[in-house]
């Protein structure tokens, strides 16, 4: 190996640990709360407790299936993780006045904001939901994923317990 090829070797290496090592975290990006307050989403992402951030429409059947589900083991995982949910509509400003009944309706006991602009899918550049990350008390992402299949909750679950260093 020559020295532009070690070089070149060497630091692709360092670049891919340096890549792998980087945590994701969630950006800085202004949203509503459903009384119309902006707020950013690191209040919550950065608050010091284990956070899932779904994000989620009225109009999508599989996010309404995903929090359905979530809201069956929330308390317990509040309790034995102090896990907080932080539930982002991307719906549009018009279809907003739909939120709040359906949040009602369905008992979602669940922090609510409002991206009808859709910031935080640009900024974490995601196009589908219902989009689901797991936050670990710093911040950091651990876990994500996109779509809904029933029992997503569970393996949610196991990553939020090791997060909260439970076995």
């Amino acid at each position: 190996m020559n020295r532009i090829q070690l070089f070149t070797f060497v630091f692709c290496l360092l670049a891919s640990v340096t890549a792998i090592s980087a945590q994701k975290s969630i950006p800085s990006v202004e949203i509503k709360t459903l009384d119309g307050k902006t707020v950013n989403i690191q209040k919550y992402t950065q608050s010091g407790k284990i956070t899932v951030l779904s994000f989620w429409a009225t109009w999508c059947k599989p996010c309404q299936q995903e929090l359905d589900a979530i809201s069956e083991v929330y308390p317990e995982w509040q309790e034995k993780y102090g896990v907080q949910l932080v539930a982002v509509t991307i719906d549009t400003q018009r279809a907003l006045a739909k939120v709040g009944p359906m949040v009602e309706s369905k008992g979602w006991e669940y922090i609510i904001l409002s991206d009808p602009n859709g910031a935080m899918p640009a900024a974490l550049n995601f196009q589908s939901i219902p989009q689901t990350f797991l936050l670990d008390a710093k911040g950091n992402v651990i876990y994500e994923h996109t779509g809904y299949i029933p029992g997503n909750e569970f393996d949610m679950e196991e990553k939020i317990k090791a997060a909260a260093g439970k076995k």
